[in-house]
């Protein structure tokens, strides 16, 4: 997949869904992010990088659309968050933020 349908496919799924998290299935961080966001009440789009094929084109693309290469990549309501570490920052906004995106 050339970089450009990477992009175009990650910014298909950041638009489409209130809550996407792109994760790779054996990451600490990604599962505490999915953690919290599921103890709020949100279900996030997740894409496990790991067990798609495109994974590693999508992970290229992210990085050029949000120059995070590292996962968890999170997005709510269209807009970048960042990473686990990101997440856990806003936590206490966390909640308005996902009732604005629709997301609980």
């Amino acid at each position: 997949m050339s970089v450009a349908a990477a992009k175009t496919k990650a910014q298909k799924i950041i638009d489409e869904n209130s809550v996407v998290v792109f994760s790779k299935s054996y990451c600490p961080y990604c599962r505490a992010s999915k953690s919290l966001l599921a103890e709020l009440g949100a279900k996030p789009y997740v894409l496990e990088l790991d067990q798609v094929e495109d994974g590693q084109d999508i992970q290229n693309a992210l990085q050029e659309l949000t120059n995070q290469r590292t996962v968890p990549n999170i997005f709510i309501n269209k807009k970048h968050i960042g990473g686990n570490s990101d997440l856990q920052a806003i936590r206490g906004e966390l909640p308005n933020l996902l009732k604005e995106a629709g997301a609980i």
